[in-house]
């Protein structure tokens, strides 16, 4: 019954091979019209030529996609097809010099009809495919792109054959694009997520009518898979219906696959390739003929994953969800200790002292900061997901890529530590001191308000954790997405509620006294020191600006001095209100004019005084290793706090130099200060939403190594030396 199935499906597509040239070749040789742009229907299947990017820059690689909605009861097939149907192919028709790639195949689906096992897609799947720009392409034109799409498409009953024509004009720009709007982000995400090589050692045995095939290294040495099922380029190597059956090891795995009839019939043909799918990931694997590697079996049976398909579509994403949540906590705790919340801790001190013998204002206010926190995040979180929607393509901290958002921060931490130090009162008749930020604010309000200024003056930081988590979210449905932010600002909270909410925590915290007015003009200088940090930030990122910002610092500073003397006469403060008024719109004026002023020149200046170095870029990257030099590349923002530090500790080292020049290693520098969505996707790409990133790539090796977001100075050295064996 198998073998007849197979022989009519066959047939039918042996004949449409047959059959005349598609309509789009027809029509080209003809001299007909353009293939008009957009979907492309059959009563089975719509297609559509779609692009990553909004448009295409000179000299770069654009990534278009066949997007296919397939019909429910219906599907299309993997590159290798399995034991029925036939691959998807692409004939194009394009510019000249304008070269294509291969497609980038998603991993495939499991589908099981009787006796067959074919290996395909269903519902809506994105083929991404790379094309090559030339350099000598002028911004300004339009790239007409055509491609003939053939496809099989199938159900339990039939296969029909289909050939759709399609076209897309992509625009040529300079700079770096934006996401498409309608489809960048899944693109993005399939490119992300189609199965590459990953450092994984492979070999093949074929003896006794097994063939054997172990696996080890790379992402197999981190945790032991629970499944793993084994996809072959080619097909007739094994038999695609028959289980695999497989072993886990402390390295790697196992598994021990039924031989299809073009291996019986002619042996093993190295290398066995393919795709190795687990539970863990999915990799590109090339198997050489021979023994079984140590370390690939000996802890376990493990399954071959059919039954997991078969699951809940969200049982997995429940579990990843669980995990990125408690990475969020675990980061948000530790985000508490990072360089950039020094003096929301002050404020968060100078609550607690004030309320300490207060059990119910302590606990309102501990209550309130939370809210606060929460608030924020989800504000935060939900305006990044909504530009991410709208094919913007951003990550963690994007605020304080924005020069304005860095200006007007600068002018509030500036108009905080005034309040601290006493310069005016926010809340007349309020003499208590210490209700967090906004001193004089009433106490729940000052407490939310002083969770608000935490979360925003935390973004420069990324703590252990976070970026798993933040980087998973991203890749979520918003409504789990906003609950790992939540988490994430449930973890930076925490501390303080937990202390706020505990009577014999709070009883051991001196009485109020003389010495709170002490304490609080004293944590006015942090305040200062941040204003002071992020008008340097502003400087670097704008041309000559900065003397606009501090221009509406004193303008701001003044106005506030001046509404602080008429609350201390209120008999006799009207002129100075007045006068106030004035100095604050001159402020505002000057702030506005802050805000829009010129970007500084994108050219990333060496982050240490000892290591040369590059802008990054893919082409850069790939140049080096193409010299058999290694590369180190650190992605970094002048905003980010934690950046300055691993590069003021581990990066501008005589040490780090040493080693570096001992590997022949280059240096390359992504600067995202300003927003560059080109390293917005690498980022990505590495499973991070924002910066420190720090790579190092070995000469002949697929992946880099990711070094961790704390660095020391030991541990870039070794990863150099690593690197240049």
């Amino acid at each position: 019954m198998r073998l007849l199935v197979a022989l009519l499906v066959w047939l039918t597509f042996a004949a449409s091979a047959s059959a005349t040239p598609s309509a789009l070749d027809q029509a080209l040789k003809a001299g007909a019209a353009p293939v008009a742009a957009g979907p492309q229907r059959t009563e089975r299947i719509e297609a559509e030529l779609v692009p990553m990017s909004a448009w295409a820059t000179p000299g770069s690689t654009a990534i278009v996609a066949v997007r296919q909605k397939i019909k429910p009861g219906w599907h299309t097939y993997w590159r290798n097809q399995g034991d029925s149907g036939g691959p998807t192919t692409l004939s194009w028709s394009l510019p000249d010099d304008v070269v294509p790639g291969d497609i980038l195949w998603p991993l495939p689906e499991r589908q099981r009809l009787q006796s067959l096992m074919n290996y395909g897609y269903s519902d809506v799947v994105f083929l991404p495919v790379p094309l090559r720009v030339p350099a000598s392409v002028q911004p300004g034109q339009i790239l007409t792109l055509r491609v003939t799409a053939h496809f099989y498409v199938c159900s339990d009953e039939m296969c029909v054959p289909e050939d759709l024509d399609l076209a897309l004009s992509l625009p040529v720009r300079d700079g770096a694009a934006p996401l498409d709007p309608r489809h960048g982000q899944a693109i993005q995400a399939v490119v992300a997520s189609a199965p590459r090589p990953a450092g994984i050692e492979a070999r093949a045995a074929f003896a006794d009518g097994r063939l054997t095939l172990t696996a080890v290294g790379g992402p197999l040495a981190d945790a032991p898979p629970k499944w793993a099922y084994f996809f072959p380029f080619e097909g007739g190597i094994i038999d695609h219906a028959a289980a695999q059956a497989g072993q886990r090891g402390p390295q790697g795995l196992t598994l021990t696959l039924a031989p299809g009839r073009g291996l019986t019939a002619n042996g093993l043909k190295p290398p066995l390739a393919g795709v190795l799918s687990t539970d863990l990931g999915a990799w590109e694997i090339s198997a050489e003929q021979g023994a079984a590697l140590a370390g690939a079996s000996g802890e376990g049976p493990i399954g071959d994953g059919e039954a997991a398909q078969k699951l809940a579509p969200g049982a997995t994403t429940i579990a990843a969800f669980l995990q990125a949540a408690l990475f969020a906590l675990l980061g948000g705790l530790i985000l508490n200790l990072m360089p950039c919340v020094f003096p929301i801790l002050a404020m968060k001190a100078a609550a607690l002292s004030r309320s300490a013998h207060e059990p119910a204002e302590a606990r309102r206010d501990g209550l309130a900061f939370l809210a606060g926190v929460l608030a924020t995040f989800l504000v935060l979180a939900g305006a990044l997901l909504a530009l991410r929607a709208g094919g913007q393509a951003l990550g963690w901290g994007f605020q304080l890529q924005s020069p304005a958002v860095v200006a007007a921060l600068a002018l509030l931490m500036l108009a905080v530590a005034l309040n601290l130090s006493g310069v005016f009162q926010v809340g007349a008749g309020l003499q208590g001191a210490g209700h967090g930020p906004l001193a004089r604010l009433p106490g729940a309000a000052g407490a939310f308000f002083t969770g608000v200024l935490a979360v925003v003056v935390a973004a420069p930081c990324t703590a252990p954790f976070m970026a798993f988590a933040l980087g998973a979210a991203l890749l979520m449905p918003w409504p789990m997405a906003l609950a790992v932010f939540l988490m994430l600002g449930l973890g930076l909270a925490l501390p303080y509620v937990l202390i706020s909410l505990s009577p014999r925590l709070l009883s051991r915290l001196p009485r109020p006294g003389p010495w709170m007015e002490t304490l609080r003009n004293l944590l006015a200088f942090p305040m200062y020191g941040a204003a002071l940090w992020l008008a340097w930030v502003y400087g670097r990122q704008t041309a000559d600006a900065l003397a606009l910002l501090f221009g509406a610092g004193l303008m701001l500073a003044l106005t506030l001095w001046l509404y602080g003397r008429s609350q201390t006469a209120p008999g006799k403060g009207r002129l100075a209100v007045v006068a106030a008024a004035l100095f604050l719109v001159v402020a505002l004026g000057l702030g506005v004019l802050a805000a829009r002023a010129a970007p500084a020149s994108s050219e990333p200046s060496a982050s240490s005084a000892h290591l040369a170095s590059q802008p990054w870029s893919a082409q850069a990257v790939q140049a080096a290793l193409a010299e058999g030099r290694p590369v180190l590349v650190n992605f970094t923002a002048d905003w980010c706090v934690t950046c300055k530090i691993n590069e003021g500790a581990a990066l501008s080292s005589s040490r780090t130099a040493e080693a570096m020049q001992a590997a022949n290693a280059v240096y390359l520098v992504g600067d995202w200060t300003r927003r560059d969505d080109a390293i917005t996707a690498e980022l990505q790409r590495h499973g991070r939403s924002g910066v420190p990133l720090y790579l190092i790539y070995a000469p002949g090796q697929a992946e880099p190594r990711i070094l961790p977001q704390l660095l020391t100075e030991g541990a870039v050295v070794q990863a150099l030396k690593d690197a240049a064996r």
